[in-house]
């Protein structure tokens, strides 16, 4: 399932991504893939697999609690800061 294969950067920061990897991935020529870039190197995927990727990593967390939890902090730091002035 793993390739581990050399490529190297050619003209205008060019890397051409061996056939056996583009045939498993099902990337033709004009596919558009995402470079993210990570600590440990980029990783390069489809638009889907990104989307995959953070659905899973966003997984079981609610965002909108999360953002009023960080504004009512907020608002009450600011509410302290301004005590303090009065």
């Amino acid at each position: 399932m793993s390739d581990t294969l050399a490529v190297q950067v050619g003209n205008k920061g060019r890397v051409v991504v061996p056939a056996s990897i583009r045939a498993r991935h099902g990337w033709q020529e004009g596919s558009t893939l995402v470079a993210l870039d990570t600590d440990l190197g980029v990783l390069l995927a489809s638009r889907d697999a990104v989307e995959r990727i953070v659905r899973s990593r966003l997984s079981g967390h609610d965002l909108l609690a999360d953002l009023l939890d960080d504004r009512r902090r907020e608002a009450a730091l600011d509410s302290t800061s301004a005590d303090g002035r009065a």
